[in-house]
This record gives C-alpha cells, sequence and structure tokens, in this order.
C-alpha cells in the first residue's frame, strides 16, 4: 500500500520547481495538498486586504492544477501547529512537506509542528523553495552578516543560482481527507466592491505567473536599465506579486533571466532579484525588523503625529501630483511602480516626519504582494534607520523627481485625471500654473485637486533638523 504524505502549502502555491512537492512524489507517497490559513500565528501582520483577496485567487488555480492532476487539495483554518499533526494522523501520513519560512512566526509555528509531529513518528521535511539561497549560508570572508548590499550581491553572484528547474507531478492518487471551503475563508471583500482594479490587472496563479514572466522577457527586460524607473511606461516585470505567494519560483526567474541574452538590462533585473534576497537575509538575522528601527539612536527619532497629513497621504491628496497618482496606483491595482514607491515613502518620513510604521502597515494592507522581508527592510531603508540605508539628507523633492521620471505626465494623468488636462510643464506643479492655464484644464486647486500639505523646503529643514538631533 502507498503511504500518504501531506505536502503543506504556505507561499509556494505552484506545481513547477516545487522542492516540497516534488521530494514528496519522488518518495513515493500519495500527496494530500494542504493550505492552512493561521490568522492568529500571524498577530500584528495578518494579511492585509489585497494579499487575501491574491490568495484566494492563487489557491482557487492552484487547488484546479491539482484537481486535474487526480488529487484534491484541502483548506483548513486555525492553528496550525494543531491542524498539520492532526492531519497526519488522521490519514496515516508518513512525512510532512513544506517550504522553509522566514518570518518569525512562520518559524515558531514550524517549531511547535515539529516537535508534534516528532512525538508522533512522523518526519517533517522543510526545503529551500521561496529564496535563491538558505540565509545561513551567506556570509562574509569572517563569517558573519553582512549590513550592506552591494557585497552581499557580490557573494550571492559568486555563490551561484543553480539552474535545475524541476517538473511539475504529471499525475497523483488522491488521499481522501475532510476539507473546509476556501469560499467560506472570507478572503474576497464584501461590500463595498474596492477589488476592480485588482481583477482588471492580475491574473493570479502559476499560469498567470508564466505569462508575465515570457512578457517581460520577450521585451522590457532589455531596456530594464534605463525604462525601471520610468512609471508611465511598462518597464518593469511587475512579478513581485507572483514570486510571493510563489506562483513562481525565485530560482525559475532567475534562470529564465540569465538565458535572455544578458546585457545591463538583464544583470540590473537579476540585482533586484538579490535585493529580495537582501530583504530575507535582514529578517532571518533581525526578528524585530517589521516593528523597530535597526539602528537604535532612531528610537529616540521625534516623529510627527499627523492623522490628517497621513490620511491625505493615504487617499492620494497631499496636492503633489507624483505622490497621488502613487497612492491611488496602489489603492486601485494592489501595486505600485518602484521608483514611486521610494518618492511616496521619502514624502510621509520626512516631509511629513510620520513614522515609516504607518507607511509600512498602510503598504501591508494594500500591496498584493505584501512581503514581511521587503516591506519592513524597504521602509527602514528610506527611513535611513536599516541596514545599507538611505543617507538621512537624502529627501526625495517630489516635483524634480516627477519632471525627472515622467516627464510627459503620462502616468500622473492615468492616476489623478483630474488634472490631466494640464500641460506637461505644470503637471507636477499646478500650484504654479497661470490662473488662465487652471481655468482650460478645469482645476481649481483647493477644489477639484488640493493644494500642497506641505511646503517643500519647510518639510525638509525639518527633516533635516529632526535628524541631526539624533546623532548624539
Amino acid at each position: 500500500m502507498t503511504s500518504c504524505a501531506i505536502v503543506w502549502f504556505r507561499n509556494d502555491l505552484r506545481l513547477n520547481d516545487n522542492p516540497a512537492l516534488h521530494e514528496a512524489v519522488e518518495a513515493g507517497h500519495a500527496i494530500l495538498p494542504v493550505y492552512v490559513l493561521d490568522d492568529e500565528a500571524a498577530g500584528a501582520w495578518r494579511m492585509g486586504g489585497a494579499s487575501r483577496w491574491w490568495l484566494h485567487h492563487s489557491l482557487t488555480a492552484l487547488a484546479a492544477d491539482f484537481f486535474s492532476r487526480g488529487a484534491t487539495m484541502v483548506f483548513r483554518r486555525g492553528d496550525a501547529a494543531k491542524i498539520i499533526p492532526e492531519l497526519a494522523a488522521e490519514t496515516g501520513a508518513k512525512a510532512v512537506y513544506a517550504a522553509r519560512a522566514f518570518e518569525p512566526a512562520i518559524r515558531e509555528t514550524d517549531r511547535r509542528v515539529d516537535a508534534a509531529l516528532k512525538a508522533a513518528g512522523v518526519a517533517f521535511h522543510r526545503l529551500l523553495s521561496m529564496s535563491l539561497f538558505a540565509p545561513e549560508r551567506i556570509t562574509n570572508k569572517a563569517g558573519g552578516n553582512y549590513g550592506v548590499y552591494t557585497p552581499f550581491s557580490k557573494a550571492c553572484f559568486e555563490a551561484g543560482v543553480s539552474e535545475e528547474i524541476l517538473p511539475a507531478p504529471e499525475r497523483l492518487d488522491r488521499v481522501p481527507a475532510a476539507s473546509e471551503r476556501l469560499e467560506d475563508f472570507g478572503l474576497l471583500p464584501k461590500k463595498p466592491d474596492w477589488a476592480g482594479g485588482l481583477r482588471a490587472e492580475w491574473e493570479p496563479g502559476e499560469a498567470g505567473a508564466q505569462k508575465r514572466l515570457k512578457t517581460f522577457l520577450a521585451g522590457p527586460v532589455k531596456q530594464y536599465d534605463e525604462t525601471r524607473n520610468l512609471p508611465g511606461v511598462a518597464g518593469t516585470s511587475k512579478l513581485s506579486p507572483h514570486v510571493h505567494f510563489g506562483e513562481i519560483s525565485p530560482r525559475a526567474v532567475f534562470t529564465a533571466a540569465s538565458r535572455a541574452g544578458g546585457g545591463k538590462g538583464v544583470q540590473t533585473f537579476l540585482k533586484e532579484l538579490f535585493w529580495r534576497e537582501f530583504s530575507i537575509y535582514l529578517l532571518w538575522h533581525n526578528p524585530t525588523l517589521p516593528d523597530a528601527p535597526m539602528k537604535e539612536n532612531f528610537a529616540q527619532f521625534p516623529w510627527a503625529a499627523d492623522r490628517a497629513a497621513l490620511q491625505a497621504w493615504q487617499k492620494g491628496r497631499t496636492g503633489y501630483p507624483i505622490v497621488d497618482a502613487g497612492m491611488r496606483e496602489l489603492w486601485q491595482t494592489g501595486w505600485m511602480h518602484n521608483r514611486v514607491r521610494m518618492i511616496v515613502a521619502s514624502f510621509l518620513v520626512k516631509h511629513l516626519l510620520i513614522p515609516w510604521q504607518e507607511g509600512e502597515k498602510w503598504f501591508w494592507d494594500c500591496l498584493a504582494e505584501a512581503d514581511l522581508a521587503a516591506n519592513a527592510a524597504s521602509w527602514q531603508w528610506v527611513a535611513g534607520c536599516g541596514a545599507d540605508a538611505a543617507p538621512y539628507f537624502r529627501v526625495f523633492n517630489p516635483v524634480l523627481q516627477g519632471q525627472k521620471f515622467d516627464a510627459d505626465g503620462a502616468y500622473v494623468r492615468r492616476y489623478v485625471p483630474e488634472i490631466a488636462g494640464l500641460p506637461d510643464e505644470f503637471i507636477h506643479a499646478p500650484w504654479t500654473s497661470p490662473k488662465n492655464v487652471l481655468t482650460n484644464a478645469r482645476v481649481t486647486l483647493g477644489e477639484t485637486y488640493p493644494l500642497p500639505i506641505v511646503d517643500l523646503m519647510e518639510g525638509r529643514d525639518r527633516a533635516l533638523r529632526a535628524y541631526e538631533s539624533i546623532k548624539g
């Protein structure tokens, strides 16, 4: 009789190049694919709305892929540390296979699962699946940890990425087990339905990930070094939600890109994949990364408590078009262009002096790809309190950034249509427009579009004073 094994899916929602699934099949087990929604373990970092929407559709796609191969996916809600051992007992499973996790809460759950399974004589196999490298593998020459990205990325290039892509199983035997209905998880928005923009933009699931990668490698990657900073053009991969949920492995992306013909665009893209690795690395070695500044002196930073300014930023009503366009893109599509992410983050923590944790929490709820490591590391980088952080005196001017990277205003006009009629020369600073230009464009500042909520020079000076106060 064929033995049974549980394949416990987390953020590895795919059949191709899935080490946990592949190892279980190769061991000759009948497979029970399982997903457990464990909100309690996540605590404050329970998935946000956009991520939950994506998860629903990704799991729907994965379950259909399993069904087409003869297997039935099981869904459960609750404490994974109890559910996984219980399922193993119910099915007589001899082993549980899962992807290695890097988030502190999931690591703790894994420890509890491991202890329970060991007590029952069930093996627990965790395999590298959600990153290119095990975080403990990359060390400096002294055997210590890297705190700066550039030498870390060089070490990653030197270590090399395996090009072995594991095939998806063609046929699987069904293991009977009770399952909850995915529809009852409540992952989709109720009234009002705010997910129309996400539905229009994305195709969650492994097939959607493969299409997105193919489109990127067929063209945009060749000019990626130049176009990745231009939000008005389709110059980025937009693979981040697919990679975050593991609908495509980072190894498959890296390998396919490496074979795309070389060139500066490809090399720059590969380095971006190593930025993701660096974030995972930082979280692994700094479990408090999402909550506390890495630089201790920032605990004394004189942040401002300005709820009105925070809400204006969240709603894309700051009066600075490139900032507002980014925040509206985020709300509408669950994603934001990377260059614009830096601009809106700098504006929040420096011009408005609002704690980076507030921005981190908003992104967590609104990003379809909300990733604990990348989100925390990126916000700390912008705020100046993280690893290899941006210098405190680097304060992005949103007007100059808009004029440089969205010169024709295509991005702003897409997401801030109420000022679309302004000429290019005024689109990033509407308050500088002559009255007749505003009238012709049907723009009434303070009514149809807000006046700036902060003076850029005053905000910059205030930020510099605040940063100087903690230098010691």
